[in-house]
């Protein structure tokens, strides 16, 4: 069961009831979650809580408003020295995906501390928020990986195997649909002056991993897609294991744009996969 600690600002009791909602649904939902409201009690030296809360969890949620971001960027109060923590582990580690904003007011350049502009958010800010949104981090946090199979005897001691005649495959219909974007696989842009280098590659994880003929079918219909605006992008979609992958766009495009023409371009392929 994945584990997860929550970041955020005491702001006011609005604010707190939300994160205690949020974590409780979280909880509910098959993650273990823990706040501070509910696992800090009084006597207990915050510090050494907020560290090991930070440390020791799988992923950190960051509860991004405009009055976080100042606390963050200032280093004020509980939420300067989390940041300091996180910053820490990203440097020491490496370990970039652990850490999950969610927006939950404001615009995300308002809202967003430094360290964390870059990365790709979760917006939760709608009332009520967003369903689809909400999705995206549950497949992110109980996403599977793919893993490659195992490794076969060494060539010299493999017997040659005799001809097996051709058989056709049985074509099967089957409903493969997008559970979400799996957020902490989204890269960071290099953002270094070059081509591209300010775009995103951003992975939507299937039901279930198709055969090439699916892949095909999916990147020819992204490519020429029924309908689409002129944000459309052809020649970023590719399929690999049980995930799409969109290689060079913008956050702001996947979540106005390609996401709809992503779903056009699964209905149009008529969701055929072979076994």
């Amino acid at each position: 069961m994945p584990k997860a600690f929550i970041s955020y600002s005491w702001e006011d009791e609005d604010h707190r009831t939300w994160v205690r909602e949020f974590a409780t649904r979280l909880r509910a939902d098959g993650i273990e979650t823990a706040i501070d409201q509910w696992n800090a009690i009084p006597g207990d030296q915050l510090p050494a809580f907020m560290e090991s809360a930070i440390r020791s969890n799988d992923y950190v949620l960051i509860v991004c408003t405009p009055k976080y971001k100042q606390k963050s960027d200032n280093r004020q109060g509980g939420v300067g020295y989390e940041g300091d923590i996180m910053t820490s582990e990203v440097l020491g580690t490496a370990n970039h995906r652990k850490f999950i904003p969610i927006l939950r007011e404001g615009s995300w350049s308002d809202s967003a501390p430094t360290w964390l502009r870059g990365k790709y958010f979760i917006d939760l800010s709608a009332s009520p928020y967003s369903e689809e949104n909400y999705g995206d981090l549950l497949v992110t946090m109980h996403g599977v990986r793919n893993t490659p199979p195992p490794i076969g005897k060494p060539f010299s001691t493999v017997q040659p195997r005799p001809a097996v005649p051709h058989q056709e495959k049985e074509v099967e219909t089957q409903d493969i649909r997008i559970e979400g974007v799996i957020a902490d696989q989204v890269t960071t842009p290099r953002m270094d002056g070059t081509a591209g280098s300010a775009l995103y590659r951003v992975p939507f994880k299937l039901s279930c991993r198709p055969d090439r003929e699916w892949a095909d079918l999916l990147v020819n219909n992204w490519n020429h897609p029924s309908s689409y605006t002129s944000m459309h992008r052809p020649g970023i979609a590719s399929v690999v294991g049980d995930t799409i992958i969109l290689d060079g766009t913008t956050l702001d495009e996947v979540k106005r744009y390609h996401r709809d023409t992503l779903k056009l371009a699964l209905a149009v392929g008529s969701c055929f996969a072979l076994r």
